[in-house]
């Protein structure tokens, strides 16, 4: 199958363009720009999850009957339909976004009738999009699993290709926005824990795509000297896996947040460092009871259940190992790397951004789970995914390229390609 609809996208040689192009400074500007706007809709989603204004336009993809981009500016007022609304709205947003980054990509890189299957094929997807049903919505959302398994196949048969790395966030928007219509249609909170991991994930692929199609990112690896070839063997073997590792830790503790956010029992624990004055709650029924009662929070509209408190418990064990898993990966960078190597630096930035969003898992519970505390944890929680899948992308490419390029070629080795030296006066 594979095969047959890579037939259908030929790109002759005469025609390819090389992975290590040039990239167009506009283009990085938009991925960065698209990024920005990521963020911005991540944030709009937590002040909807803090507010409780997940239902507040209970019908979708309409808005009380109104076609999304027609509905009353007069009635956003009313209970929590400004952040619910807005959140839609800046969704469509960045869809569109989405949608002209992978055509720019996609058209970049291919030539001939490749090229416009692809246009193509995004175009009749916004077509399909602008049909308000919901039969037609879930058909795209299957597609876009497909289209994003295969795109995840072709990156890992040639991880420069851009246009897959375009196609795989286009197909991420596309299933992101049915799982949030989804969530308001059928009623269901897992559906919103999937919602809110798809959009980590989602920011994240922005990320790399901005630091894809930027001059430093296409510049990464630069040959090492002799002398350090052996020192970046010793050191691929720890960070090959301990990088990535820490970042799958940081999406699993995001996971285990969006489950107690969009289980609307407000806080379990309600005090910090303790949990109910002890170091482990008590947890028998007797104890989830006494609890209860004593409860004061206006938010809380379930009773707490020990299941939700065990997932307090657990989120906050799982914050201890982050935080020591990062520490111990800024540590390693900068004791075998130096402290000037890139990923020594990044891994810094990533411990600063660990604290910083322990300090407001903590101030969360002391601030009575406010929303803007409850929002700028979920935000920052996205930068630290973000920053981890970074750093693990930069440390991978970067040593393994430079471990295996004499030092007396004429060219730099970049993770997309190669690249004429510097030192060779090339152009």
């Amino acid at each position: 199958m594979s095969r047959w609809i890579e037939a259908q996208i030929p790109e002759p040689r005469s025609f390819q363009i090389s992975a290590a192009s040039p990239v167009s400074p506009w283009l990085h500007r938009f991925a960065v720009f698209t990024a920005i706007s990521t963020l911005g809709l991540i944030i709009i989603g937590g002040l909807v999850t803090s507010h409780g204004a997940g239902m507040a336009v209970p019908d979708w993809p309409n808005s009380y009957g109104y076609t999304m981009f027609a509905f009353p500016f007069s009635k956003w007022r009313v209970g929590g339909i400004l952040y619910e609304h807005s959140h839609r709205l800046v969704a469509t947003f960045v869809g569109l976004l989405t949608a002209v980054l992978t055509l720019w990509l996609w058209v970049r890189e291919t030539r001939g009738r490749g090229r416009w299957l692809g246009v193509g094929a995004i175009v009749m997807v916004l077509g399909l999009m602008g049909i308000r049903a919901l039969p037609v919505y879930i058909t795209l959302a299957c597609l876009a699993l497909v289209v994003g398994g295969f795109s995840l196949y072709q990156i890992k048969n040639n991880f420069a290709a851009l246009r897959w790395w375009g196609a795989l966030a286009f197909a991420a928007v596309i299933l992101q926005g049915v799982l949030g219509g989804l969530r308001v249609v059928w009623l269901k909170d897992q559906i919103g824990i999937f919602h809110a991991a798809l959009a980590q994930m989602f920011f994240a692929l922005t990320c790399l795509i901005a630091l894809f199609t930027s001059r430093w990112g296409r510049g990464l690896g630069v040959e090492e000297k002799r002398e350090n070839r052996q020192r970046t063997d010793a050191i691929q073997n720890v960070f090959a896996w301990l990088l990535p590792a820490t970042a799958l830790l940081i999406f699993a503790q995001l996971i285990l947040g969006a489950t107690m956010r969009h289980q609307h029992a407000g806080l379990a624990i309600p005090d910090f460092p303790l949990a109910y004055g002890k170091v482990w709650p008590s947890m028998d029924a007797a104890s989830v009871t006494h609890y209860n009662q004593q409860r004061q929070e206006i938010t809380a509209v379930n009773p707490i259940t020990a299941i939700q408190i065990g997932l307090q418990m657990a989120h906050r064990i799982m914050a201890l190992l982050i935080c020591g898993a990062v520490a111990f990966c800024a540590w390693s960078a900068r004791r075998k790397l130096g402290a000037s190597h890139p990923v020594s630096k990044l891994t810094l930035a990533w411990f600063g951004l660990i604290l910083t969003q322990a300090l407001l898992g903590a101030a969360t519970i002391w601030s009575d789970k406010a929303a803007d505390v409850a929002t700028a944890h979920v935000m920052v929680s996205a930068m630290a995914l973000a920053l981890g899948a970074i750093v693990s992308i930069v440390a991978s490419r970067s040593l393994v390229l430079a471990r295996g390029v004499p030092a007396a070629e004429a060219q730099v080795l970049s993770p997309f390609g190669l690249q004429p030296s510097a030192h060779t006066g090339l152009k």
